[in-house]
């Protein structure tokens, strides 16, 4: 393998894709990282690392990411689509095959899943049938199959998480006594790293798993005795079917509905893995999974400083764990002739005297509510009245990510079962602005999504109202740019 061609993360905006491009950079790698819309990645904040768009599905967009490039990482699954996603899967694996092979890479490695003998979901099947898919083509094809993946945004984890977290007694099917080898993150990720290197696993299916092959319950006993709390009383109801079992886990957890779903589906089988392959080819000692939930809980602290808000960051979670990774989240957005500047002093006038925008009388309400339950409500007031820099209060509400003239992250202050986020972000184009404001919350358990869902209709009304008169307030500005907002 040669080092001056480039190396593509194909799908790099994902779960997997997030955490192994920054370990690729580290390791000296020409990373080119691949997703459909690149704005997501920006907010990683990657040195050095090319950020290209490209889908997949669309076959004339591929030629150009993966030109001048030896060593493409395949990360792409479409569970998230909801219905049909296998065909769309499919579709998208001979469409990467294809340009792959035209411009002349040398590998594919694609990160697959454990298949049993019986597999029968879409899940499954999808997966195993990409790496077929994929194989059909010219490049070589190096697969790695992974079952539960132990790191903090793993669905699996993430759903053990809000479990143990939030239930002390569950009615669980019977799919929680089935067993699987859970491998952690890192482990995963160092094989990821140096299977290019090694010319004999090319065309080759590997298995990778940690040493302990165990049932749901026993990890989320482990689980909660790492976290110091005390372990979940759990009792396995036989009518629970994988349909009616990711219903429920809609209400009680906030991985979202589809990948829930298919997770589910998947979950009836035991899984077994033949790690011996990987190991001897990648030697090296592998994490038990009580060391993997111990250094998944580590790595969720060791967070950074970012430009906007990012699915799972620990700093928009409050720095609490227990504050689910993935967020419920309700917006509005609108396109204007108004300048970024005119639309940016707006959005950094917000708070205090200015209030925000709309329906005044409905925060109003909430803060008086909040101050009744001993929280800072009524705690209005910025340190200026038109400038914003990291760290400010803005009433109950705290600047934790400030992009100058492109996006503004408010935390949540007020006493809530979770962690809330309320983001404006401009992004600008040959012909204007579009405003998006947008809502994130990160439920702490059922009370959490429950009060989330409590707000969903208010949440649609307001925020169209918000971004209306935010995008008014700018181009009034722009015929007016000596007018100033009023001071708080």
């Amino acid at each position: 393998m040669t080092t001056s061609r480039a190396t593509v993360v194909f799908g790099a905006s994902g779960y997997i894709g997030t955490h192994l491009v920054p370990r690729l950079a580290q390791a000296g790698r020409d990373v080119r990282a691949v997703c459909r819309k690149p704005e997501v990645l920006q907010a990683r904040q990657w040195e050095g690392v090319d950020i290209r768009a490209a889908d997949a599905t669309r076959p004339d967009s591929l030629g150009p990411v993966l030109a001048d490039c030896d060593v493409a990482y395949y990360l792409v699954h479409s569970m998230a689509a909801g219905r049909n996603f296998g065909s769309i899967d499919l579709e998208a694996a001979r469409n990467f095959a294809a340009a792959a092979a035209q411009a002349g890479v040398e590998q594919i490695i694609y990160l697959g899943g454990l298949v049993p003998d019986d597999a029968d979901s879409e899940h499954i099947v999808s997966r195993k049938q990409t790496g077929e898919v994929l194989r059909q083509g010219a490049v070589p094809v190096t697969e790695i199959r992974a079952g539960i993946i132990v790191g903090p945004g793993s669905a699996a984890f993430e759903v053990m998480r809000d479990l143990v977290f939030h239930l002390p007694i569950m009615l669980t099917p019977r799919w929680v006594r089935a067993k699987s080898p859970p491998v952690a993150l890192d482990d995963l990720l160092n094989y990821l790293v140096e299977i290019p290197g090694i010319g004999e696993a090319r065309g080759g299916t590997y298995d990778a798993a940690g040493p302990d092959n165990l049932t749901y319950e026993d990890m989320m006993r482990v689980m909660a005795d790492v976290s110091g709390r005390r372990p979940p009383w759990i009792i396995p109801v036989p009518v629970l079917t994988p349909k009616l079992s990711s219903y429920w886990l809609r209400l009680v957890t906030s991985v979202p509905t589809p990948v829930a779903r298919a997770l589910i589906e998947g979950l009836k089988h035991d899984f077994s893995a033949d790690s011996k392959p990987l190991q001897d080819l990648i030697p090296g000692p592998l994490m038990d999974f009580r060391q993997s939930v111990e250094a998944a809980f580590a790595a969720e602290q060791d967070h950074q400083l970012l430009s906007r808000w990012t699915e799972g960051a620990f700093a928009m979670r409050d720095h609490r764990r227990e504050h689910a990774f993935y967020a419920k989240r309700a917006g509005a957005s609108a396109r204007t002739a108004a300048s970024e500047q005119a639309l940016w002093q707006v959005i950094t006038g917000i708070g205090g005297r200015n209030r925000y925008f709309a329906y005044d009388w409905l925060w109003r309400i909430r803060e008086v509510l909040d101050w009744l339950v001993g929280g800072p409500g009524l705690s209005y007031g910025r340190r200026h009245p038109t400038e914003l820099r990291l760290g400010d209060r803005v009433d109950s509400w705290t600047v934790t990510a400030l992009e100058p003239g492109r996006c503004l992250t408010l935390q949540l202050g007020m006493k809530v079962p979770g962690a809330g986020v309320l983001e404006f972000v401009i992004d600008p184009d040959e012909d204007g602005c579009r405003l998006s404001i947008t809502a994130y919350w990160h439920p702490a358990g059922v009370w959490g999504l429950l009060y989330w869902y409590v707000l969903v209709p208010a949440h649609g009304i307001l925020f169209r109202a918000m971004v209306k008169q935010v995008v008014k307030q700018a181009e009034e500005l722009d015929r007016s740019p000596d007018d100033q907002l009023s001071p708080s």
